[in-house]
């Protein structure tokens, strides 16, 4: 992060600027998209949404997220996996977007997201065979894309800022069909919520050097579906991260190398409707995330690994229906995120 307050903070300010930008800006349909846990991509450090000043006003990306959710979780530790009808999700997110910097203080973005995902599953005797068939489930779809807008202008420094937005219901909420005409995926676990959500979000960075190359960030957000289709509304969803980066300036041939860490916590409240799994739905979680971002001409590359610390989900336990209790997680997430700047 850089010193608010220097006038010569050049690049390297707007560099750090940049990731807690990305990180607020950068509102993936995954926000709302599952039950299990993808919001948590929505925080922490990325790759700069908001284009460096030297580079234009214009920003193209390109970004891939990865997720194996092979492990079930009840309350805040591991549960056998007989206990979960789902065995494992595998996922990888692919996003495209673009933004533009209308002036100093406003900047638009919008953004489409592709899910590649696999789920293992236990037949109910309506989708591939009898009942306690374990099948898996394969798509590749549209997710929910996205619009939104940052104001910078609360301070002359702009280093605190708001973001509003809406994600659409473009992405499927209905998904394949098995042999036997069940459909293959729950509407937790679909590319689309088929809601329309109101996406809020704030934060602030600061130096924690008077040289501006080491500075810190901290944000929030949320998601509010406010529009449901299908019986299914996915539960409210709170993402905060807090963070520091250290920016080393003129590393050739890079323009900027900027080790990050994030601290990441992430709170969904339970699903409703009768598509939902209440009862399976909702949860905490805080995760470690160092990452590494690369600035080399018009080009800057961001990636993380995201570590849970901490993981508690909501589990039916003897509610359960059909005898599935507890959620899905997975050990490790990943993150990568291609701009290019003119």
């Amino acid at each position: 992060m850089t010193n608010p307050t220097s006038a010569a903070q050049g690049a390297p300010a707007r560099l750090s600027a940049s990731i807690i930008a990305a990180a607020i800006l950068f509102a993936p349909a995954i926000a709302a998209a599952c039950a299990c846990g993808c919001g948590i991509f929505d925080v922490g450090g990325a790759s700069g949404i908001m284009p460096d000043e030297s580079a234009g006003d214009y920003s193209l990306y390109f970004r891939y997220d990865y997720m194996n959710q092979g492990t079930n979780w009840e309350g805040d530790h591991k549960a056998p996996a007989s206990d979960n009808q789902d065995k494992n999700i595998n996922t990888s997110f692919y996003f495209t977007g673009a933004q533009w910097r209308i002036n100093p203080d406003w900047t638009l973005m919008a953004e489409v997201p592709v899910y590649a995902r696999h789920l293992t599953t236990t037949d109910d005797g309506t989708v591939a065979g009898p009942a306690g068939t374990v099948y898996t489930g394969k798509m590749v779809s549209l997710g929910d894309a996205q619009i939104m807008a940052n104001y910078t202008g609360i301070t002359p420094d702009r280093t605190t800022g708001l973001v509003f937005g809406l994600k659409l219901p473009t992405g499927d909420f209905s998904g394949p069909k098995g042999l036997l005409g069940g459909y293959e995926f729950d509407r937790d676990s679909l590319p689309g919520t088929g809601s329309t959500d109101a996406i809020l979000g704030a934060y602030h960075i600061g130096s924690l050097s008077q040289n501006g190359l080491l500075g810190y960030f901290a944000q929030i957000r949320a998601n509010i579906p406010f529009a449901t289709q299908g019986g299914y509304r996915p539960g409210n969803e709170f993402d905060t991260a807090g963070g520091v980066d250290y920016t080393f300036d003129q590393v050739k041939p890079f323009k900027s190398i900027s080790p990050v860490l994030s601290i990441l916590a992430s709170y969904r409240q339970r699903d409703t409707g009768p598509a939902a799994d209440f009862f399976n739905s909702g949860y905490f979680r805080t995760l470690a995330a160092p990452g590494l971002e690369l600035h080399f001409a018009n080009l800057r590359l961001y990636a993380d690994v995201e570590i849970p610390l901490y993981q508690h989900t909501n589990a039916a336990g003897s509610l359960a229906i059909n005898g599935s209790s507890g959620q899905l997680v997975a050990s490790t997430l990943y993150k990568m995120q291609l701009n290019y700047d003119f």
